[in-house]
């Protein structure tokens, strides 16, 4: 419970934010303490902000009380920066907006923006924003402009400082300023003409000591994001120009960012790639030196030595050469880009020659294959994950970035492994961005006890004398400094630099209310200090590393935890219950987590296809199902999975029912009429919308062509067999007569497994945790699709992407040719289909369960087919819908749709390939959504 001022702030803002987003739980608290770092601090109170005037009474009121606030948006932060023991606001779901500007020269963007999804708006011109960091798809710009995170192409010249155009920020005293707004800044020179006169005394301060100038000028021709934007000082001359870019970098420490404004630079569609092998980690560093000088034939030059390289070598796709390099090689992968193929082979040629005086191991091949390059540089992006997942339990995970002068990359990279060694830490690996001599490190301290910390403490100590000492380089090249690197900034950059960024820290935050520690702190040992615990939970997610890369993908990532929060909280629980201690505050989260962590969790399992190290956890949520499942709750799940038929006989008849009463008394009385059961029964009465489903008719199995002697096995999907499109659906026919009716153009007769109307795929079932449920309806679905296509002689074809991915994993028999039918129509029945698009401009949505597996690339490329125009939603993932959960959790359906309306509002129509999803889309979209062959049918007519 909360106390003293902390209660009196959560009091007061309450006047100000609804209570909803005000979170002081212990869930809720925990989950959001942690980041991507090696620390966790527990927030006292939790704020999603909505505004900038939410913001602005969020730190009046903090003032006012001296408490501090720290501002976070996606939290893939690596160095602390984003954690705090005292109110955390964060600035992401509410924070989405985005505006191309000058034909996409330019863009704007607010802080909760995605990284990729700025670039996915620049697409279309040719344009991408400068900052590329390996996180940009789930980064958030409010972290990218904090940071000033660069990336591999980035360099030191396309970074936030070098690119932005203008920022939005709200000072520690409320005052907002918009540097991009000539009335905004014109005022701000009037009330805060003081704060400018100090920042202009600042720079004349600098250009006054000449070797502190030339110093600044220096340490910032290499990244380095150890401290504030000195460069400002030196940069720019008008204080508003000085001011805007301090904030760069600033790690939410001076002011927060609101909106920012940044210059685009050209994304080349030209690309080659070459993983060039070298003898020693020295001749390929040589190497790197020639290319640095020919930034405008490079785009990116990554360094690679042997134990990353090795940490790689097993993984499908990776080259078998990797294999037998000695234990002292090494390797360069390099991209070159152009506007053209001809400039991009004159890059290639060019160099090629330059690398030619250097002893490689095989020759330097280039590729422009967009396959094979991916899989080149897929093999830089797996490392870090590669180290985490290898890791000892209960081990940390650390990936640290240093800059040397690139004239002293080779000597420094050789120093720096060396103290790998010196300090025990054999499985840490280099790699890193090596034009701009920026390495990262990435190795696995054990910090259970005070010996492993000590450790840590001497090794850090040891890496930062050797960086920032011995070389003059940067100890944070583009990770930000953080709280594990602001006890060195100091030694980094000498008292005099120091003095500079406390007297600016002093003027824009007197009362030191912002993110105090994080880039400056009197405390020696903060590096030491709430270190994160890692304790094993479930094998499953033990290998989590917590970056967050996950979170962009969870339906539930706006309503309730995300899959890193989950896995927090699992970790905790589990900590609390092999130490026996704090038993009420175990039962209070395993309260609060029924609802937070199991009943909004989909177990969609996208959240894998963006993991790092490949955990699903929503495979989680169904174990913990299962083993939370009562006797009576398994026997009921048996019973259902015996009288399959009679359960959807019985669901239809109460869909008829209800739509009779709908015919009858209208959407309106319907409405409330539900709503009301819904007030007295709970969650056991489904929330009803217009777009809620009548009762399929009863199927008929139409045959296709005829005499065929091509054939399909045809599976209707359980929902194809009992629901049926909402009232006033256009050309609402039954599903499985579309199906037939294209499979039939295309030349295919039709055979039908036998028991269609008591088989399943599982899912509900095994969804529920109801395991044994699932494997016996998986059984009976084998023999019956195994008996209908003469043990897999004919193709077995689904209508429901989920029910399709469902069968692939769970009856893994290679007789079985299973596909679903978008799937199946795109890659081997449109040969014999002419398509006629029609004249409209549709959205679509691929189901959580063919993006997982890939199939959706067949079901977007079908659709482009088929219509003159196509959208796909930005930022959608999973509906949420979940089978039944829009049913009885319609929030969690709302929440992961959010943002939908206004992407699709000038589409004609909507199209996925499940049924349940189709409900939960139409409701939040305004359109109707249908299954994808539905246009797939009035698209085509036969071949011949």
């Amino acid at each position: 419970m909360l106390s003293g001022s902390y209660r009196t702030f959560v009091d007061r803002i309450a006047r100000a934010i609804d209570a909803g987003r005000i979170y002081t739980d212990p869930l809720s608290t925990l989950a959001y303490g942690t980041d991507a770092s090696c620390y966790r601090l527990v927030p006292k109170v939790v704020i999603k902000a909505g505004s900038e005037a939410e913001v602005r009474a969020i730190l009046a009121e903090a003032a006012a009380l001296d408490l501090p606030v720290t501002f976070r948006a996606a939290g893939t932060s690596l160095s602390g920066q984003a954690v705090s023991d005292s109110i955390l606001v964060v600035a992401s779901h509410g924070w989405k907006a985005l505006e191309v500007l000058d034909d996409g020269a330019r863009i704007r963007l607010q802080p909760g923006v995605i990284g990729a999804q700025a670039n996915a708006a620049l697409a279309a011109y040719g344009r991408k924003i400068g900052p590329d960091p390996a996180t940009i798809n789930s980064a958030m710009i409010g972290g990218i402009v904090n940071n000033n995170s660069s990336g591999m192409c980035c360099g030191t010249a396309q970074n936030s400082y070098q690119t932005l155009a203008s920022v939005r920020v709200l000072l520690a005293d409320g005052t907002l300023l918009d540097t991009g707004l000539p009335q905004s800044v014109a005022a701000f020179r009037q009330s805060h003409a003081g704060l400018l006169s100090a920042l202009s005394a600042l720079r004349h301060r600098v250009l006054a000591d000449r070797l502190l100038a030339d110093r600044i000028r220096r340490k910032y021709r290499m990244k380095n994001t150890t401290g504030y934007s000195l460069n400002a000082l030196v940069d720019f001359e008008d204080p508003i120009d000085i001011l805007a870019h301090l904030i760069v970098g600033s790690e939410g420490t001076l002011a927060f960012v609101s909106e920012v404004v940044y210059h685009t630079v050209p994304e080349h569609a030209h690309k080659a790639s070459a993983l060039v092998l070298y003898p020693t980690i020295k001749a390929a560093c040589d190497a790197i030196q020639v290319l640095a000088l020919h930034k405008d034939r490079v785009a990116a030059a990554e360094l690679l030595d042997r134990a990353s390289l090795r940490s790689v070598e097993d993984k499908a796709g990776v080259p078998a050469t990797l294999r037998t390099l000695p234990p002292e090689a090494a390797a360069i992968l390099i991209e070159t880009r152009a506007e053209d193929p001809t400039s991009l082979s004159a890059n290639v040629a060019a160099v090629t020659a330059l690398l030619a005086p250097f002893e490689t191991l095989e020759p330097v091949r280039f590729t422009d294959v967009p396959a094979e390059y991916t899989r080149l540089w897929n093999i830089r992006k797996g490392m870090f994950p590669s180290v985490g997942a290898m890791r000892a339990a209960e081990t940390t995970v650390i990936i640290e970035d240093v800059a040397f002068p690139i004239a002293h990359l080779a000597e420094g990279t050789l120093k720096l492994q060396a103290l790998f060694q010196t300090f025990g830490y054999h499985e840490a690996i280099i790699f890193g961005h090596a034009l701009e001599g920026n390495l990262h490190f990435v190795f696995t301290p054990d910090f259970s006890g005070p010996e492993e910390v000590a450790r840590y403490e001497a090794f850090i100590d040891a890496v930062c004398r050797l960086v920032a000492v011995e070389y003059e380089g940067a100890v944070k090249a583009e990770h930000g400094t953080g709280r594990n690197m602001a006890p060195f900034v100091e030694m980094e950059w000498g008292p005099d630099a120091y003095r500079l960024m406390q007297d600016i820290k002093t003027l824009f935050d007197p009362q030191g209310i912002l993110n105090p520690d994080v880039i400056l702190t009197r405390d020696a040992l903060l590096h030491l200090k709430a270190l994160k615990p890692m304790p094993s939970a479930n094998p499953l997610i033990d290998k989590c590393i917590e970056c967050g890369f996950c979170e962009v993908m969870c339906p539930s990532r706006g309503l309730t935890l995300t899959p890193r929060q989950r896995i927090v909280a699992n970790r905790e629980m589990a900590a609390l219950r092999t130490s026996g201690q704090a038993p009420g505050r175990l039962a209070e989260l395993e309260r609060l987590y029924a609802y937070a962590g199991d009943e909004t969790c989909t177990t969609c399992g996208l959240c894998e296809t963006a993991c790092p190290v490949g955990i699903n956890t929503g495979s989680l949520t169904r174990l913990l199902r299962e083993e939370a499942l009562s006797a009576p709750g398994k026997r009921a799940a048996g019973w259902l999975a015996s009288h399959y038929a009679s359960a959807t006989s019985a669901a239809r008849t109460g869909l008829k029912v209800l739509d009779t009463f709908q015919t009858m008394a209208g959407p309106q009385t319907t409405r409330a009429m539900m709503r009301g059961l819904r007030s007295l029964a709970g969650r056991r009465v489904p929330h009803w919308s217009p777009a809620f489903p009548r009762a399929a008719s009863r199927l008929s199995l139409q045959p296709g062509r005829v005499g065929s002697p091509r054939k399909v096995v045809y599976f209707p999907s359980c929902l194809t067999r009992t629901l049926a499109p909402a009232r006033g659906v256009e050309a609402a026919r039954p599903l499985n007569e579309v199906v037939a009716s294209v499979l039939g153009k295309a030349g295919y007769a039709i055979l039908y497994p036998q028991g269609l109307a008591n088989l399943c795929c599982g899912t509900p079932f095994s969804s529920k945790g109801a395991a044994e449920a699932a494997r016996s309806k998986e059984a009976e679905v084998l023999t019956a699709l195994l008996e209908a296509s003469e043990n897999g002689r004919w193709p077995v074809i689904v209508d429901n992407g989920v029910c399709t991915a469902a069968l692939l994993d769970g009856l893994r028999d290679p007789r079985l040719q299973i596909q679903d039918v978008t799937t199946f129509v795109e890659t081997v029945a449109a040969s014999d289909l002419i398509f006629e698009p029609v004249e409209e401009y549709v959205a679509l949505h691929a189901v959580c369960s063919l993006r997982k597996r890939g199939l959706d690339a067949h079901f977007h490329a079908l659709a482009r087919r088929c219509a003159r125009q196509v959208t796909i939603p930005s930022g959608i993932t999973c509906c949420g819908f979940a089978g039944d959960k829009g049913f009885t959790h319609p929030e969690l359906n709302a929440s992961a749709l959010s943002g939908l309306r206004e992407q699709v509002s000038g589409c004609s129509g909507g199209y996925s390939t499940s049924a349940t999803c189709e409900i939960g889309l139409s409701e939040h979209s305004g359109l109707s959504y249908q299954h994808l062959m539905v246009l797939v049918d009035a698209a085509t007519r036969p071949r011949s």
